[in-house]
């Protein structure tokens, strides 16, 4: 499995796409939504730490955000993470 997603495009929640990147390009990450413009910055860096603290290093992250809480951004990034590493196995 090369790309992994987790949440809804329901208000409240935001929809996580993740894909496999080549090997050293790191993690990037797109945000776009209805907060991309004022939480740009804090959403950038809880899925910094999700990732982190998952030990990935090469991944690109898409977040489609319509509100979703830190605490629901952070759930997001772990379940897609997981459903893309647990699909290698």
């Amino acid at each position: 499995m090369n790309t992994a997603q987790a949440g809804t495009l329901e208000s409240m929640d935001c929809l996580v796409t993740v894909s496999k990147a080549a090997q050293g390009a790191g993690v990037k990450i797109q945000i776009a939504g209805s907060s991309a413009a004022r939480f740009k910055s804090a959403m950038e860096k809880k899925t910094a730490e999700v990732i982190v603290s998952m030990g990935v290093k090469d991944i690109d992250i898409s977040i489609q955000d319509n509100g979703a809480l830190d605490i629901v951004l952070g759930a997001r990034v772990e379940a897609a993470v997981k459903r893309l590493i647990g699909g290698e196995r």
